[in-house]
C-alpha cells in the first residue's frame, strides 16, 4: 500500500493472500488506530513549480513552552514548510521547505524571523535529489522471513 495506494482492494487481497472481508477489516483497524494517517496523492513538486528544496537549521535562545507553542503555530501557518523537527546537536530545529526559487526562500526566511525570535538561521539548498520517499521500512510478515 505504501508504494501504490491506487491498487484495488482485490489486488491487495491477492498480494497478502487474505479474503476481501479480512483485508477490509484490517484496513479499517489501521485507519481507526491512526497507523494509516492519511490517504492522499504525492504531488511532484518540480512539476508544480516548487523547484527548490531547502533545509533550514534553526538555533534558539529560549526553550520555554510558550515559545515552542508559538513556533509550532508559526510553522503550521506556512504551507511551504513540509517537515519540522526539534533536534539534538548544534541546531535546535530542522525544517524542510519546498519553494519556487531563492527569492521565495528569502520571503519564507523573512516571514519566519518577523514572527518569532530566533538566535540563528542557516539554510542549505538541494542540488540533486537522490532519494525522496514516504515509504517506511516495515518488517516483513512472519511467513516471509
Amino acid at each position: 500500500m505504501q508504494r501504490n495506494l491506487a491498487q484495488s482492494l482485490e489486488d491487495l487481497t491477492q498480494s497478502v493472500n487474505l479474503s476481501l472481508n479480512a483485508v477490509w477489516w484490517r484496513l479499517k483497524r489501521l485507519q481507526d488506530s491512526r497507523i494509516l494517517k492519511v490517504r492522499g496523492a504525492l504531488v511532484d513538486a518540480q512539476k508544480v513549480g516548487l523547484k527548490l528544496t531547502v533545509f533550514i537549521f534553526i538555533s534558539v535562545r529560549t526553550h520555554s513552552k510558550n515559545w515552542a507553542d508559538q513556533f509550532s503555530k508559526v510553522i503550521d501557518s506556512i504551507p511551504k514548510i513540509q517537515l519540522a523537527y526539534q533536534t539534538s546537536g548544534n541546531q535546535d530545529y530542522f525544517i524542510k521547505a519546498r519553494v519556487l526559487d531563492v527569492q521565495a526562500h528569502d520571503n519564507l526566511y523573512q516571514r519566519l524571523i518577523s514572527r518569532i525570535e530566533l538566535a540563528d538561521v542557516s539554510a542549505s539548498f538541494v542540488v540533486e535529489e537522490l532519494k525522496d520517499t514516504t515509504e517506511l521500512p516495515l518488517p516483513l510478515p512472519l511467513s516471509t522471513r
